[in-house]
């Protein structure tokens, strides 16, 4: 009777599983109710190759050396017009390198094959039934002591729990049709035999979705897919940095990716902060399964291709540029139960060929940036604040004088000297921005550097312009009225005690030549300076003898008004009142003033 009962639940289940259609990449097509369950978009817009391309790109991997940057710029170039999905396996091994993994290692996967079937044949079990043993691998776990064999039955417990969540509705995992058992024993075959390859590793959550998606573009190579997951997880290019045995390295490019989140978006991040959503939320999961949760598959493996091509970089550029598509809606939520379902599942129009790859394409990630906030991470995490106060307090505790200026660069601690040959220049860069960031000492001595430069500042510009004389209004209207006075009488003038005694005596009397020309230079250009504007731009230039220029009787400070150097009349800049005036000019002046002198003085008037 049971047997009957057993055959007759096969036989219908086969006949639905008959009934399922299946789409362009394998993916159980089923209603829309479901489709919401599953997560799943069977609607693609990704852009397909013609044939001259399909051509060109057979002939690049046909002569494809990893090494050569002109094959990796044609790659970069059809992985942006998009793979077509008959040469994206062989794209794939071509830009992992597994053929030389594979000669250059000394594991063999046949033999590891052999041995991991050893202790399954003594549980009982066969890898093509292991769904069926899990509660078998449960209780054989529950009684067996520490020994040898007890991790191995830990390790094909935890990779058969992980099979039945690793992508249900694909043809090859989905059902009990022979395909998926296949597909099931091949994937548990390759996850125990990359365990065994790499046992600092081991195995982790994350690892079936990476191993399932590899084996669904390989094909029927299952070693092919094993050398590619080995070559995925231990080069440090790729997912070095996410996956071991503790997920230690996981949490911590979560809190890189934190950081960078905060300098890339700071409103989103401090909006996602205040609702209550953190990123290893929702990080964690996209970083695990690298973004095979998103519902449209020819998005998820555009992805892929990107991650294969620049490394570690793509997988920050594809999680940026998903919070930066769902940054508008995630600002209009202020629910943590809202926001969070968002984002671990998100929206089909946000995840489609057309929308998501434009964007990651746009989205610019660079190196130099991660490998800073992730020292900087690093720093965070060995307590390195604590030991840049304790470097600052012995500094400053042995002196109670403040900290001089050739002490701003403190010395490192010694983890610092240690790894600073290894470190670059920006990081430590840095760290030097760190002690005086989160050291109160080190902020007060850049506050008091900061003031005591804005003091001197203001005191330079609050000093007043050295002038030749000091005047001020009174001053200056005492020797208008004077030049007045002087017009019935022109004999050299005697200046009060207040004003310092400014004569003009020609070369027969003895006078001063620098004393003439100084002379000479304040009275002419202080007078008649608007009319005589166009004349002084034209004799910048031109010196002045006034030796030659002045006649032997003529005394020019006795004819001309005297103005102070620092006075300044509109239009003239000062530039004007320092150069001296010509021949020409002095002809001008001392003609109009010769007009108003008395009848005597017509003969120094016929002389110029």
């Amino acid at each position: 009777m049971r047997r009957r009962s057993s055959s007759s639940r096969g036989s219908s289940f086969r006949r639905r599983s008959d009934s399922v259609t299946f789409d362009e990449f394998g993916f159980a097509v089923t209603k829309r109710k479901e489709q919401k369950v599953h997560h799943r978009s069977h609607e693609y817009s990704s852009p397909q190759l013609s044939s001259g391309r399909l051509q060109e790109l057979r002939e690049l991997l046909s002569y494809w050396n990893p090494s050569s940057f002109l094959c990796r710029s044609q790659m970069e170039r059809f992985i942006r017009m998009g793979i077509p999905s008959s040469l994206r396996g062989r794209v794939w091994k071509s830009l992992l390198n597994i053929h030389v993994l594979r000669e250059t290692s000394h594991f063999n996967y046949q033999t590891c094959l052999s041995d991991m079937r050893q202790p399954l044949v003594d549980l009982g079990i066969s890898e093509y039934g292991i769904l069926s043993a899990i509660t078998t691998l449960s209780n054989t776990q529950n009684h067996l002591t520490s020994t040898p064999s007890q991790s191995d039955i830990c390790l094909f417990r935890q990779i058969a729990l992980d099979l039945q969540r690793s992508f249900p509705t694909h043809r090859s995992l989905m059902g009990e049709t022979p395909e998926a058992i296949e597909g099931r024993a091949k994937l548990f075959r390759v996850l125990v035999a990359y365990a065994k390859y790499n046992p600092q590793v081991g195995y982790s959550q994350g690892m079936s979705h990476i191993a399932a998606v590899l084996l669904m573009q390989l094909g029927e190579e299952e070693e092919e897919a094993f050398w590619a997951l080995a070559a995925l997880l231990d080069q440090p290019k790729y997912l070095a940095e996410l996956f071991d045995l503790t997920l230690t390295k996981v949490q911590h490019q979560v809190k890189v990716f934190e950081q960078f989140f905060k300098h890339r978006k700071p409103q989103l991040s401090q909006h996602l902060e205040s609702v209550g959503v953190l990123s290893v939320h929702f990080v964690m999961p996209w970083f695990l399964t690298l973004f095979t949760s998103l519902p449209c598959w020819d998005t998820v493996l555009a992805v892929w291709d990107l991650i294969f091509l620049f490394g570690l970089p793509a997988v920050f550029r594809s999680a940026l540029t998903i919070m930066e598509l769902l940054e508008p809606r995630l600002l209009r939520l202020t629910d943590e139960g809202a926001a969070l379902p968002l984002l671990l599942r998100v929206p089909v129009d946000v995840a489609q060929y057309s929308t998501f790859v434009p964007a990651l394409w746009r989205t610019e990630v660079e190196d130099w940036e991660l490998k800073c906030l992730n020292s900087l991470v690093l720093d965070e995490n060995l307590g390195y604040r604590a030991d840049i106060c304790f470097t600052f307090g012995e500094l400053t505790a042995s002196s109670s004088s403040p900290i001089k200026e050739d002490q701003e660069n403190l010395p490192a601690s010694p983890e610092e000297e240690k790894a600073a040959p290894k470190d670059s220049a920006l990081t430590r860069a840095m760290r030097v921005a760190q002690r005086y960031l989160f050291d109160p000492r080190g902020q007060r001595h850049v506050k008091a550097k900061r003031s005591q430069s804005q003091a001197e500042s203001r005191q330079l510009t609050s000093q007043p312009k050295q002038t030749s004389a000091s005047v001020n209004q009174p001053q200056v209207k005492s020797r208008w009225q004077r030049h007045r006075r002087v017009k019935s009488h022109p004999a050299a003038v005697q200046r009060s005690s207040d004003d310092s005694p400014v004569t003009f005596r020609g070369a027969a009397a003895g006078g001063n030549k620098d004393k003439c020309e100084h002379t000479l230079r304040r009275t002419c250009i202080g007078s008649h300076r608007r009319s005589n504007h166009s004349i002084l731009r034209r004799v910048r230039t031109k010196s002045l003898d006034p030796v030659s220029l002045t006649p032997p009787s003529c005394s020019l400070p006795a004819l001309l008004p005297v103005r102070p150097s620092g006075f300044r009349s509109s239009g003239t800049s000062s530039a004007e009142r320092q150069d001296p005036p010509s021949a020409a000019l002095v002809k001008e002046v001392s003609l109009r003033h010769q007009s108003s002198i008395p009848d005597g003085n017509t003969r120094e008037s016929q002389l110029i």
